[in-house]
């Protein structure tokens, strides 16, 4: 899947994959990935230096967290551990990826809401994060057999409803309405 976008007035494009891991080690991932989604977005853009400076915020909603999959929640990069901003990857033009695991093949709902994000303020008091362009993606266990959810667009309300957990989450952050004009 691709997504164009346009920043500062230049032209830019993600490219999301989104395929069942066959071979965690080879992907870094613990052994409870196999067969499971995993997920990487790339993205080329004619910014340069710090204006291609972007992030990647990721909420998922799981079936097995802490609301039984009601509620979405922010990404858990456990190998990092907790970080003072909202930002799951951040960096010139950053890579996203992720390939979830779970130790058991109980009945399960993944979904991911992943958001690449630009900062259009920064003082030293506040920081203004607004989203650029979204997609979700997934996979579900049923009967021990998962299945793969494709990369699917997400819209400006998307982003929208997730501001509140946002501004919860990280105080001394503003999150913008929406996503700017796509080309």
């Amino acid at each position: 899947m691709h997504l164009p976008f346009s920043l500062h007035g230049r032209a830019g494009e993600v490219s999301i994959t989104v395929d069942a891991t066959r071979d965690p080690g080879e992907l870094g991932a613990s052994p409870g990935a196999l067969g499971l989604a995993h997920c990487q977005a790339t993205v080329e853009y004619a910014g340069r230096g710090y204006s291609s400076m972007l992030g990647w915020i990721q909420l998922v909603r799981s079936t097995d967290n802490g609301s039984g999959g009601k509620e979405f929640e922010m990404d858990p990069l456990m190998f990092v551990g907790a970080v003072p901003h909202p930002f799951a990857f951040f960096g010139v033009a950053p890579t996203l990826f992720d390939a979830p695991a779970r130790r058991s093949r109980a009945d399960l709902d993944w979904l991911a809401h992943s958001f690449l994000c630009h900062l259009t303020e920064i003082d030293e008091e506040i920081r203004t994060v607004e989203a650029i362009t979204g997609f979700s993606w997934g996979f579900g266990i049923a009967g021990g057999a998962a299945t793969v959810e494709p990369a699917r667009a997400l819209q400006p309300a998307d982003w929208n409803g997730h501001r509140k957990l946002l501004h919860a989450q990280h105080p001394g952050w503003r999150f913008r309405d929406g996503f700017p004009a796509r080309p």
